[in-house]
């Protein structure tokens, strides 16, 4: 004879079973702001960072893998100055903090995709980095608003004059591949192992925006901002 009260334990650890079986892998999203935090934005995403790097002391053993992807602006996305520009072009003026501001961009679909892909290849504790080119903000405005008047406001609290993607003192953890970089954790506690075809950058290696071997022409940029 089976009791309700039976049933509804099976129903539950079943149901625990498979959201079990579903959360093999955790992927956090993070951001260049989480480098050399200078607002409290940066600072709980590098938290996020940090913890779930150590969630792996918890998941690895059961299974479960947790890691963060790590990247630029996305383009036309939600607080992008693309649709800021768009709308200042019909004033015929534009406002920009600093002419001499670069910035990593990504498409939207490529991040969803890099996020995707990888929690397929994560062992966990890894940050991952995609490699994307770069824009100085002047290139942009020429891009977006052709001809309009450029009124410089300066840098806003909490901004940055470029971006950083891997500083000074992680690249002593990153490994390069030929499309992104990866983070490798420090001493970790659970099983990991490094994946083979990498390669170590030069000490004091630095990813930054402004440093960039890859940069969006403005063909480049109108079609992705257009599509």
């Amino acid at each position: 004879m089976v009791h309700v009260s039976d049933i509804d334990g099976l129903t539950q650890a079943r149901r625990i079973s498979e959201i079990e079986e579903m959360a093999r892998s955790l992927i956090a999203i993070s951001t260049d702001k989480a480098v050399n935090p200078i607002n409290l934005y940066g600072a709980t995403k590098l938290c996020a960072e940090k913890l779930i790097v150590q969630a792996n002391v918890y998941g690895h053993p059961r299974g479960t893998v947790c890691a963060a992807v790590r990247y630029g602006n996305v383009i036309g996305s939600r607080g992008s100055v693309i649709p800021l520009f768009r709308a200042q072009r019909e004033t015929g003026k534009v406002t920009v903090t600093d002419r001499a501001m670069t910035r990593f961009w990504i498409r939207l679909e490529q991040g969803v995709e890099f996020a995707i892909r990888c929690a397929g290849i994560a062992q966990g504790g890894e940050i991952f980095i995609p490699k994307i080119p770069s824009m100085r903000m002047m290139d942009l405005v020429e891009t977006i608003a052709p001809g309009c008047e450029v009124e410089l406001i300066g840098i806003r609290p909490g901004e940055k004059l470029h971006e950083i993607l891997i500083s000074e003192d992680e690249s002593r953890q990153a490994v390069e591949y030929d499309d992104m970089f990866v983070l490798e954790p420090i001493y970790p506690s659970w099983s990991f192992g490094s994946r083979e075809g990498g390669k170590r950058p030069a000490p004091g290696f630095r990813y930054s925006s402004d440093t960039n071997e890859v940069w969006f022409s403005r063909r480049e940029m109108l079609e992705m901002a257009d599509g």
